[in-house]
């Protein structure tokens, strides 16, 4: 059964539909209509499996539909690549009533999505996240941007998709290790917003590995109903959704420090977690029961939870180019127990001493 969230944000609100075979069900793209051409932005991965489909469906409107293959990797989501997506649209004369649809992972999504907010000022897009952690994060909210050398997700802008459409039976050709970054991803909702979540997400471990479909589908719903109350309360992250970084701070340091593309993002964020987790029970907001719970949560979705050890001083220098710093000083995701996340400045040696405690130093 299908299952309908609107993310409420005004004039600019916009449904989230999860199910399977929605890549099927033209009626899901009515946006299209009033379009004037469509763009598919994906990639080499995902194009053999699902493109001609979505082609198919998006015939039903009688429109001029292109197809934009760019390479697969958090390693080309950089400006490069973001320009190949320019170069066709303004090529084959795209317009303002042009609609762009992102199908892929994170990386398609989100510069999908800078194009959208960038092209002409602004057109329309639709998300259709054909990986796990797109589906339950990086599709909903309107976060878009690239990478930049020095950071992750540095440049970029805010631009709303005007649906998303997570067909789970797309995850069923995720390779096991995208998988775990997707629920790495699952696990950060439950940790930071609702611990009855995070107890479903331990006792269904086995079938979420296993790609349940049942299970998915909760997983997906959950966590989308979480992002999209966080997003529609705070659409620019001027406030509480920043607790949604719970992880991201160590975690996109980890992804800079190793090369964009060597740890899957919901790698790094998975043992972002256990760090962020540690700074909290150092600063005796969780206890070290709490605190292991977690390790042992994150370590059953086959994420890795000892960090590399770049050292502290390194670890620093790369945390500093985070969008929740100010003035100089990282302000650090942390839990308040289980189930409620705080954002907080935190002395630099409380930092290092979870570095070192958790090996990172």
């Amino acid at each position: 059964m299908m299952k309908t969230l609107e993310v409420d944000l005004g004039n600019r609100s916009y449904p989230i539909y999860i199910g399977s075979d929605l890549i099927d069900q033209a009626s899901l793209f009515s946006a299209c209509e009033k379009s004037t051409s469509i763009y598919i932005v994906t990639n080499t991965t995902v194009a053999p499996l699902y493109a001609a489909r979505l082609t198919k469906t998006l015939e039903a409107f009688g429109k001029p539909i292109r197809t934009i293959t760019l390479p697969d990797g958090e390693s080309y989501k950089d400006w490069e690549n973001l320009q190949l997506i320019f170069d066709d649209l303004l090529k084959f004369g795209a317009d303002r009533q042009t609609m762009l649809i992102a199908l892929g992972g994170g990386v398609i999504g989100d510069m999908t999505g800078f194009a959208a907010a960038s092209f002409m000022r602004g057109v329309r897009f639709i998300q259709v996240p054909t990986t796990l952690l797109a589906q339950v994060d990086s599709s909903v909210g309107g976060k878009t941007g690239i990478n930049h050398p020095l950071g992750k997700n540095m440049i970029g802008a805010f631009h709303q998709p005007v649906a998303v459409i997570a067909d789970l039976n797309t995850l069923k050709t995720l390779p096991p290790r995208e998988l775990s970054a997707g629920l790495a991803e699952v696990v950060k909702h439950g940790a930071i917003a609702d611990a009855q979540f995070l107890d479903w997400i331990e006792a269904n471990a086995e079938a979420l590995l296993a790609c349940d479909t049942s299970a998915m589908g909760h997983a997906v719903l959950r966590s989308c109903e979480i992002k999209s109350a966080v997003v529609s309360a705070d659409e620019r992250e001027g406030g509480i959704r920043a607790t949604l970084n719970f992880g991201h701070t160590f975690g996109h340091a980890i992804e800079a420090g190793m090369g964009y593309g060597e740890w899957l993002h919901g790698e790094a964020v998975g043992c972002g977690m256990v760090m962020g987790a540690d700074l909290s029970c150092r600063l005796n907001l969780i206890s070290r029961a709490e605190l292991e719970r977690l390790i042992k949560i994150i370590k059953s979705m086959n994420l890795p939870t000892v960090p590399p050890k770049f050292g502290a001083e390194r670890y620093m220098e790369l945390m500093q180019v985070d969008k929740k710093t100010e003035g100089g000083q990282i302000r650090y995701v942390i839990l308040e127990k289980i189930g409620k996340a705080q954002i907080k400045s935190v002395p630099d040696t409380q930092v290092i001493e979870t570095l070192s405690a958790t090996g990172a130093a």
